[in-house]
């Protein structure tokens, strides 16, 4: 093992519960390339941080609360973006095995290295769908829809278990013909277990104010709870 291969965390969360199956050892890693309009994480878009750790470090970490999440839970890998550091990740998911712990990863697709192998070590994938065209995608998140769409085919590959999440912002993909279109593009998509549609929040505004940056959605108020889930009624709707 490379001992050499440290990664950069954001932070920790021991306890999760909207992270994946059961409760969950949750790993906020550091970098992204996208600039998603609804991106209450801004400050995980660099890869450069103050905690570092090897995947030794980081599974004994995680061993230590084996016992909370026993064989219901397990670890999530999240961000930023988890696919911006394909060594250090498939390594820790590697070791995370080794202790039979169940892995997950909350990703948007977007990343680099191989994902064949990444797959190997992964029992579950939380598939962030951010748009449903070229166009769309670019306009949400500033980025190509390329490479997330590859990411998805490698999953189809492996047979990887789905947990498609897609976040609802008003006036941009709360109308009832974006939720059909979505219906229709999943039927295409094997090995879905959950859909799962977030309302969009404003919680990530002050830590905007924080890093003197500008808040793309300012004056958009947050989803309808209500409203999201008639959504989703409809698109679960035989």
């Amino acid at each position: 093992m490379n001992q050499d291969n440290k990664g950069y965390i954001n932070s920790i969360e021991t306890m999760g519960l909207v992270d994946g199956p059961g409760i969950r050892f949750v790993v906020f890693m550091q970098g992204c390339p996208l600039r998603c309009l609804f991106c209450h994480n801004p400050e995980t878009w660099q890869k450069e941080s103050n905690f570092q750790l090897s995947p030794r470090e980081l599974v004994n970490k995680i061993l230590k609360y084996k016992n909370y999440f026993s064989k219901t839970g397990g670890v999530t890998f999240s961000g930023g973006e988890p696919l911006m550091q394909p060594e250090f990740l498939i390594e820790t998911l590697k070791l995370c095995k080794e202790y039979e712990i169940h892995t997950c990863l909350d990703t948007s697709g977007v990343g680099n290295g191989d994902y064949d192998e990444l797959l190997k070590y992964t029992d579950l994938v939380l598939y962030d769908v951010k748009a449903l065209t070229a166009d769309g995608y670019h306009k949400m998140t500033g980025g190509k829809i390329d490479a997330s769409l590859k990411f998805l085919d490698a999953c189809q590959k492996h047979h990887t278990k789905l947990w498609i999440r897609q976040v609802i912002v008003p006036g941009i993909n709360d109308t009832e013909e974006y939720i059909l279109e979505l219906k229709e593009y999943l039927k295409g998509v094997q090995n879905i277990e959950k859909v799962e549609l977030l309302p969009y929040h404003t919680m990530g505004i002050e830590k905007y104010e924080e890093l003197n940056m500008k808040y793309r959605l300012a004056g958009v108020p947050a989803m309808d709870k209500e409203r999201c889930h008639k959504l989703y009624e409809l698109l679960m709707q035989d």
